[in-house]
């Protein structure tokens, strides 16, 4: 891995401050010029409209530019759109490790997804109840185990 890839991938989600974006799978690409050494690095957000979009990019700059890239380009790019199913094995880790319930999979086409439930982080309980559909952030949904009485974060799939 370039020192690129791993300066832009050791960044931290703002909003999920236990999961870096490589984890959570928005760094799509690190790219590094051979004739000019600039580096061009692209990224999908989790939604359209998420508003730590500008924050992460600044952040993959100051990285960039501390690791000996002060000229990087950062890209948007949203075809395809961003899918929890792109968050690493390790990310869901870190995310039940911080209390925070990782979404399922992503079924098939022509099904559509229907959380009746989710295991609650702290005790491994299914029942649980959702208290409110946005959490501390819009991608996140507010649920409570019934068996703990935890309140806790479900992100949800897409």
């Amino acid at each position: 891995m370039s020192d690129a890839r791993t300066a832009a991938a050791s960044v931290v989600d703002p909003e999920i401050r236990v999961i870096t974006i490589d984890e959570l799978g928005i760094l799509r690409a690190v790219e590094e010029d051979p004739a000019s050494g600039r580096v061009t690095v692209t990224i999908t957000p989790t939604y359209t409209g998420c508003p730590a979009m500008d924050v992460i990019r600044a952040d993959i700059r100051r990285a960039l530019a501390r690791a000996g890239h002060p000229d990087a380009e950062v890209r948007t790019v949203y075809s395809p759109p961003w899918s929890t199913d792109w968050i690493s094995e390790g990310g869901r880790a870190k995310l039940a490790t911080a209390g925070i319930s990782p979404p399922a999979p992503v079924p098939t086409a022509g099904v559509v997804p229907l959380t009746l439930a989710v295991r609650c982080p702290q005790c491994g309980s299914p029942e649980t109840e959702q208290v409110s559909r946005f959490g501390s952030t819009a991608c996140k949904a507010l649920w409570r185990c019934r068996s703990c009485a935890e309140p806790f974060d479900h992100l949800k799939a897409l």
